[in-house]
């Protein structure tokens, strides 16, 4: 899959901007844009010429949510299925449990917390359901001051999804996460900035910039030292004891010292910038992924 019916995928200056496109569904979340947008992590994940990733929405939405209006299920789910935890925990890569039973959602957001490439989100609108949930697995959130966002599920009868009961309590605390879900009340930008949610808010016409030039920054680094980074931070940081961290730690550094190390370090002696040849696809240390 080279073209998408729901997203754009366009890449310049080894920045993937990732458009939401649907526009005049205000990008409203479909199980084919679930699919595509799974496709598009793990290709920019592999993809040389990606660095950093923007995510972003076409029109004056970001995501309105689930679209409700498809027939049947609108989650795309199998109610002829009764699928119990252990089904989850040994065949939830088995085709009946994937197609019936997961939740599109959080096949997204694991695909963005797999990726070897940084993720940031450019909200340009409103993003409610998982059109906020699917921001919680992105590394930086950068919004406009138009951007309304809400955790809605209560509201309707159901649950957060897209792994947000991991994702939403890390970013904001449990009693803000909880009160969110509970109340699904929808937030401003300034109300999510002051939660931390967000970075920062701009005018929706400098968004894109804004985001662009914290991709700059990113891009210029070793691909293989960012997306090492990107995991360790996401996954040591939910280790029970620092040690775990200092193990990981050791062998990256380790083997980062031998190789774009050396570059940055004569880089800076030489006082040049660095010109770092590693690729992310084919020069991760063999110790990765560790957690598999």
């Amino acid at each position: 899959m080279t073209t998408y019916q729901t997203l754009r995928y366009e890449v310049a200056d080894k920045i993937l901007t990732l458009t939401l496109n649907r526009p005049d569904q205000l990008n409203a979340f479909t199980v084919e844009m679930a699919r595509e947008l799974v496709h598009a992590f793990q290709r920019a994940s592999e993809d040389d010429e990606v660095g950093a990733i923007v995510v972003t929405g076409a029109g004056k939405a970001f995501c309105a949510g689930m679209d409700l209006s498809v027939p049947g299920n609108v989650f795309g789910l199998d109610e002829s299925m009764h699928p119990t935890l252990e089904d989850m925990q040994t065949r939830l890569h088995s085709e009946a449990i994937t197609e019936g039973v997961r939740d599109t959602g959080g096949t997204v957001t694991l695909a963005m917390y797999e990726c070897k490439k940084p993720v940031i989100g450019a909200i340009n609108g409103a993003a409610v359901g998982i059109g906020a949930t699917m921001t919680c697995a992105m590394d930086i959130r950068l919004v406009s001051d138009k951007a309304r966002m809400g955790f809605v599920f209560n509201k309707i009868g159901i649950t957060p999804e897209a792994c947000s009961s991991w994702f939403l309590p890390r970013l904001v605390g449990l009693q803000t996460a909880l009160e969110w879900c509970y109340t699904g009340e929808i937030h401003n930008a300034d109300a999510l900035l002051a939660a931390g949610y967000v970075k920062a808010v701009y005018p929706g016409e400098s968004l894109l910039e804004e985001a662009y030039k914290i991709a700059r920054k990113i891009v210029a680094h070793s691909p293989v030292a960012i997306a090492l980074t990107r995991q360790m931070l996401y996954r040591n940081s939910a280790q029970d004891h620092p040690l775990k961290a200092h193990e990981v730690d050791s062998l990256a550094i380790f083997y980062a010292s031998q190789q774009s190390g050396k570059e940055g370090v004569a880089s800076f002696l030489e006082k040049r910038p660095p010109v770092f040849t590693d690729k992310a696809s084919t020069d991760m240390p063999d110790f990765y992924p560790w957690w598999a």
